[in-house]
């Protein structure tokens, strides 16, 4: 069952710059538990926005457990503590870096209490809105997707095998449909479990959106719909809600009817009508 939560944030008098439409879908797919976890906050008002999504692994308990642990811990954080750094590009990322520490921290000694969370784990996706400056916190697989003038692309990095899975087929080592179909393409390279986290993508600077920008932060759940799918659904519907462009999204999922179907999260955030 589909959970939808949709915020329309409009533009008050006097204020030129930031218009944020955001439209957020939890949905368990085809499996019998989910593990995803998302929160989204954007106060009416407000020139700051935050998505965090995270996708556990660990099992049924587990799973449930991690996710919920560590979009919790970094969201709260931020609301604590985010606001308070604010001046300057750096400010930000110490604070997500932190926020995802923090949450690191709390896995760990949960996992350390509970036998039976023992080697949960969980990806990380924080993205944080400051007027026209997009900044964010990746571990794991989980995508942020940026339409702009038609084109889709991944802005963070991809912490599994699938980079290096789809690099040996730019060599000519495989064929397409077995790099997609490798049975070590969706292995993570960097996942927060308590321990060393590997890999953490969060640039020292933000990116800076233009008016007419889509921004998808989601699970992966979400890319069983293709890049060119999910890039032909968005820039169709470009003019439409935000509600409508993840409703489209979900429809796409949907009628794939894949019987491995993952849980899936996203938000759907417009910027600048």
């Amino acid at each position: 069952m589909v959970q939808f939560e949709k915020v329309k944030r409009p533009k008050t008098r006097g204020q030129s710059a930031t218009q944020l439409d955001i439209a957020t879908v939890i949905d368990p797919g085809k499996r019998e538990y989910q593990e995803d976890a998302i929160l989204m906050d954007c106060p009416v008002g407000s020139d700051i926005g935050i998505v965090v999504v995270s996708d556990g692994m660990g099992g049924h308990a587990a799973g449930d457990i991690a996710s919920k642990i560590v979009s919790t811990e970094v969201f709260n954080y931020w609301k604590f503590s985010g606001l308070n750094c604010l001046s300057s590009d750096a400010e930000v990322r110490e604070c997500l870096m932190k926020a995802a520490e923090v949450a690191n921290g709390c896995l760990r000694e949960v996992a350390s209490r509970y036998s039976e969370t023992r080697g949960m784990g969980a990806t990380l996706l924080v993205l944080v809105l400051i007027e026209s400056r997009a900044f964010w916190l990746s571990i794991g697989d989980s995508p942020l997707y940026r339409l702009r003038d038609g084109e889709l692309c991944q802005m963070n990095e991809d912490h599994s095998m699938a980079p290096q899975i789809d690099m040996m087929v730019k060599l000519g080592i495989l064929d397409q449909q077995s790099a997609y179909e490798h049975p070590d393409r969706n292995t993570l390279t960097s996942v927060v479990m308590g321990g060393n986290i590997p890999k953490t993508d969060c640039p020292e600077h933000a990116s800076h959106l233009e008016p007419g920008d889509i921004l998808i932060a989601a699970s992966d759940g979400l890319q069983f719909l293709s890049e060119e799918r999910i890039q032909s659904i968005v820039a169709g519907n470009r003019s439409h809600q935000s509600e409508a462009i993840a409703g489209r999204l979900v429809k796409a999922l949907k009628e794939l009817d894949s019987p491995d179907q993952d849980n899936f999260a996203f938000s759907v955030i417009k910027f600048g009508g």
